[in-house]
């Protein structure tokens, strides 16, 4: 095993996934929730985004999808992302939510592709997701290690 400071690698891999977690839960306390959910204000946004995107699919597969049902997705994305919040940080179902995590990821950052700064979040965020994924990061300070689900 390789030799770290103040904590062990399992210790310090759980520091990351808790991070990720907490990354997530400031993703929904930051959002105006009373423009979310009374205006669709999120929704609204993200359709102007997908109507403008370099590749077309994009705007079609949210004029499909998501535009006929800005309240549903509006609750959708809040509680998606509450949930990888909590469940990443408590390490509840935690492969679950790190996979969660992944592909929402993945969507924001292709949503997003023109926007450097939001590239950037949402790559690290998968990135994150994905070493916490690959090392198991669920093996300590959580409650699946807590009740011994998802053993190493």
């Amino acid at each position: 095993m390789h030799e770290t400071l103040w904590l062990d690698a399992p210790e310090w891999l759980a520091v990351l996934r808790i991070g990720l977690g907490l990354w997530w839960l400031e993703s929904v306390r930051h959002k105006n929730f009373e423009a979310w959910t009374q205006r669709n204000a999120g929704i609204n946004w993200a359709a102007d985004i997908a109507s403008k995107h370099r590749w077309a699919f994009v705007g079609r597969t949210f004029e499909r999808t998501v535009a006929p049902h800005p309240k549903l997705f509006t609750w959708v994305v809040l509680l998606a992302e509450f949930a990888l919040g909590v469940g990443i940080t408590f390490g509840i179902l935690t492969p679950v939510a790190l996979g969660g995590s992944m592909a929402l990821s993945l969507l924001y950052f292709t949503l997003m592709i023109h926007d450097w700064a939001e590239q950037g979040q949402n790559s690290m965020m998968f990135l994150i997701a994905a070493v916490c994924m690959g090392t198991q990061a669920w093996q300590e300070w959580s409650l699946d290690a807590l009740i011994g689900l998802f053993g190493a």
